[in-house]
């Protein structure tokens, strides 16, 4: 079974596109075409399930016509329409900088002294000014001054947070 927290959201599946069950996919992360993965992780009702791709070409920066294996008809490409997708930690390549969104689920710790601060349940990128959401509610500014440390293999990131933002 494939675990949200071994996974990070990469982006969602569109509309069908065509008859021959392609559909459309916006990402916001291109790692699966870096790696030259096999699959995507599709969230299905709740449960993340692996889904090959025979074939997939970019419509633009952000979106991909992807056509997945045993997905042969519009209908059932239709019913993949808003699926969240997702992509493994595992398959990710290490020696580049994580992407923010595959900082979801990790916790963030306080430089001073360790204390745990929370973690991460989405990144708001709404603003100039992109925030870590914790899953309290609370916001911490995702600036690259304040993380002093990202430990991908114990999900972990260190931060200095400035005195009373946490009060805010």
């Amino acid at each position: 079974m494939i675990k949200k927290e071994d996974c990070y959201k990469i982006g969602r599946i569109g509309k069908a596109h065509g008859v021959k069950g392609e559909v459309t996919f916006q990402f916001t992360d291109d790692v699966f075409d870096r790696v030259e993965a096999d699959y995507l992780v599709l969230e299905v009702e709740g449960l993340l399930v692996p889904f090959f791709m025979e074939e997939y070409r970019f419509r633009s920066d952000t979106v991909a016509l992807v056509k997945f294996c045993d997905i042969d008809t519009q209908q059932r490409a239709a019913e993949l329409t808003n699926c969240d997708v997702w992509f493994p930690h595992a398959l990710a390549p290490a020696d580049e900088q994580p992407s923010l969104l595959s900082l979801v689920g990790f916790d963030i710790v306080e430089a001073k002294g360790a204390a745990a601060v929370g973690r991460i349940a989405d990144i708001d990128d709404t603003t100039m000014n992109l925030l870590f959401c914790l899953e309290d509610g609370r916001l911490i500014p995702a600036n690259d001054g304040l993380i002093t440390d990202i430990d991908m293999t114990n999900r972990k990131i260190t931060m200095h947070i400035p005195e009373g933002l946490l009060e805010i």
